[in-house]
């Protein structure tokens, strides 16, 4: 089974936050020595997660989505298997799993440790 990745974020209309989000999609690609890892947007960016999901259908059986929000939401609570069920709908032997948000994730108290504790000289 061939496994490609999503990692799936609000998008917003400043293109280079939507970059941002891309750049950490594809260092997750090269440190995971992951081969299909796309960066896909809810709004505000392209593409969007129901295109990524087309995308990859093409060349994958199974898409892990890598929530790249803080919190279980509205957004990932509704929006996200609202869209995943109309993918699912045109490609039933697609798989599609879902990880939980970042939000728990032992490293944010790291990230935010460091982001607290940074010498700002």
């Amino acid at each position: 089974m061939t496994t490609g990745y999503v990692v799936f974020a609000h998008g917003s209309s400043v293109e280079s936050a939507n970059d941002a989000v891309r750049v950490v999609a594809a260092e997750m690609a090269r440190r995971g020595g992951l081969e299909t890892v796309v960066a896909a947007f809810l709004e505000g960016g392209q593409p969007d997660l129901p295109g990524a999901l087309e995308m990859l259908a093409e060349s994958v059986s199974r898409v892990v989505v890598v929530p790249y929000f803080l919190t279980l939401g509205l957004h990932l609570q509704r929006d996200l298997p609202r869209l995943i069920d109309k993918v699912k709908s045109a490609h039933p032997t697609l798989t599609i799993e879902v990880t939980a948000p970042l939000d728990q994730h032992p490293a944010m108290v790291e990230a935010l440790l460091d982001r607290a504790l940074a010498d700002f000289k």
